[in-house]
């Protein structure tokens, strides 16, 4: 494991014990701690995004002034959902972000997950074409969205206005973004597709498929057929792979309070039923700090994966993570063989 960061998805809401009671509290917040990570030494700050949810939503903004706050950490989202964008828009957006970080943000993009909107990004005005999903809008959506990042041209030029034909690239550019282009993956096959495309992997909690085997093995499966997949396409460099893990060390009273049942029970995977399949969800780690590094050891994926990202309880605000973050760093990554 070469790289741990923190992944938010931005919860709000006004309920009792909640730090991040509003939107404001959210996106403040996670400002706060994205400094606060940096200093621990953490490596990635990273936001989910939903939309029509108590959530983070557009996420440039947030990733714009995170970036200003901070120097080294690593800035990246997992992931935003392409069926909801404008993809040349985006490019403009992502580039601005990326130049005012120096070169520090990673892009997690997919088609997105099980939302509370029913086609919601049909509001936004992108209904997929006759003959289309709204699956192959998102990837057709990053086709679109890779190749503006890329500086290839894209709209033509004016003569009256530039003197010249030819195609105009989207401006500003950042270069080398788009190196650090990322697919949320939820299956074996669409970890294949991501290796073919030349992107980086990022998978999560949640696999939408299920073999009956431990989430770390079916995962980790998934890991060697991206980079299966990547090789046999003739992409140069080594690929990154994020792979997600809720992990709670108990070291405190407080850890105790809020999570000491989850610590006294035994952590297994969920198998259910999501979007009409079968899908399995990763257990927590939540316990004694050696136990904890103990299982995290025998986790396939973990031991794959060159990232790990952990996702964080936004609502017990910017102390408490900070905390839980360090907790990680000193007494559970070192044994994992970070830094």
């Amino acid at each position: 494991m070469k790289k741990i960061g923190f992944l938010s998805f931005g919860h709000h809401q006004a309920v009792p014990g909640s730090a991040a009671r509003t939107a404001q509290d959210a996106l403040l917040q996670t400002v706060e701690l994205a400094v606060a990570a940096e200093e621990l030494g953490v490596d990635g700050a990273y936001l989910r995004v939903h939309h029509f949810a108590r959530q983070f939503a557009s996420p440039f903004p947030l990733l714009a002034a995170m970036a200003a706050r901070t120097s080294r950490i690593e800035l990246g989202t997992g992931v935003i959902d392409m069926r909801y964008e404008n993809p040349l828009y985006m490019a403009e957006e992502a580039a601005i972000t990326d130049l005012i970080s120096n070169g520090r943000l990673q892009l997690g993009l997919s088609r997105g997950s099980p939302e509370t909107a029913l086609r919601g990004y049909e509001a936004f005005g992108y209904v997929p074409a006759d003959g289309n999903t709204d699956a192959d809008d998102a990837r057709e959506s990053t086709e679109i969205f890779r190749t503006a990042i890329s500086g290839v041209g894209i709209a033509p030029a004016n003569p009256q206005m530039t003197g010249r034909a030819g195609l105009l690239s989207i401006q500003p550019q950042s270069p080398g973004l788009a190196d650090r282009i990322w697919w949320g993956s939820g299956t074996r096959a669409s970890a294949k597709w991501t290796g073919e495309q030349g992107m980086n992997l990022m998978s999560s909690t949640l696999l939408t498929e299920d073999t009956g085997v431990p989430f770390g093995d079916l995962q980790a499966e998934q890991i060697a057929i991206y980079r299966d997949a990547w090789k046999e396409a003739g992409h140069e460099g080594t690929p990154r792979v994020s792979v997600s893990r809720s992990i709670i060390p108990i070291v405190s009273d407080l850890d105790r309070h809020f999570f000491g049942r989850e610590a006294s029970t035994d952590a297994a995977d969920q198998v259910g039923y999501l979007d009409g399949g079968l899908a399995r969800f990763g257990k927590s780690y939540v316990g004694e700090p050696d136990a904890i590094a103990e299982s995290l050891a025998d986790d396939a994926a973990v031991q794959e994966a060159d990232t790990v990202l952990v996702t964080i309880p936004n609502q017990l605000g910017v102390e408490y993570n900070a905390r839980l973050l360090e907790n990680i760093v000193h007494h559970v990554a070192p044994t994992l063989g970070w830094r």
